[in-house]
């Protein structure tokens, strides 16, 4: 009679790998630097959860923009043109006269071009002494203009920016020399009763001729200079107006 412990032919006989149990799952296949491949398992449970609080973040922003968006649109911000400081160009012009040595000029263009500075220069980094106003033009441009009773060309070269002279313009009666740096910036500059006027900025000509006519008729109306001023006394402090917003 057989032996019933006989073992089966079918019995696996391929030898097992050194150190490793009888019967044991066969090693996963090591990579290219010998090391075994590792797999990372992230468990359903935690998967789920890791979606759950991405969907709970977007859901949250969600409700806050719809929360918040219907009082943006119903406090819309306000229209606006800025503070615009009231600059009277005249009344600081007549008390720095006795400083000038000269009335400084007050063109009168009405609504149109608005001041947002005006000031005496004592000179102390040019060296020359000057009257100063800004204007803001029609079109949200700005020119600035400077008068001076002691002008000289380095100074005028610098007022300028260099500028070549391209030509002369025709405002108020008067041939003014016109100065472009081909850059957009230009200045339109004369001489007349004893000073010197500078316009410069980024405006258009037509804008520069307009205020150029306005500075010539304000010319005419005052003494000139180094003539005797009937102008009122100065008010202590109002020859300099601090600029409401800086000039270019």
């Amino acid at each position: 009679m057989g032996d019933y412990r006989r073992v089966s032919e079918k019995q696996d006989t391929s030898p097992a790998a050194p150190g490793s149990p009888a019967g044991s799952a066969p090693a996963a296949a090591p990579d290219a630097s010998g090391q075994p491949a590792v797999k990372p398992v992230i468990a359903a449970a935690a998967a789920k959860r890791a979606n759950a609080s991405v969907m709970g973040m977007i859901i949250a922003l969600v409700v806050s923009i719809a929360a918040f968006l219907p009082i943006v649109l119903m406090n819309p911000s306000p229209k606006s043109d800025g503070y615009r400081p009231n600059i009277n160009v005249s009344a600081i012009a007549l008390n720095a006269a006795d400083v000038a040595g000269f009335t400084p000029v007050a063109a009168d263009t009405g609504d149109t071009f608005r001041a947002n500075y005006a000031r005496w220069e004592s000179g102390g980094g040019s060296g020359v002494p000057a009257w100063e106003v800004g204007y803001l033009t029609p079109k949200e441009s700005f020119i600035g203009l400077v008068q001076t009773r002691q002008a000289n060309p380095t100074w005028l070269l610098q007022q300028t920016k260099n500028a070549p002279v391209t030509g002369t313009r025709s405002a108020g009666g008067r041939d003014w020399e016109l100065r472009d740096t081909g850059k957009g910036e230009k200045s339109m500059v004369l001489t007349d009763r004893g000073t010197t006027v500078i316009l410069s900025g980024s405006a258009t000509l037509d804008e520069f001729t307009t205020l150029a006519a306005a500075v010539v008729k304000s010319l005419e109306s005052n003494p000139p200079a180094g003539a005797p001023s009937s102008t009122a006394t100065p008010t202590p402090g109002a020859t300099v107006s601090p600029s409401a917003s800086p000039s270019p």
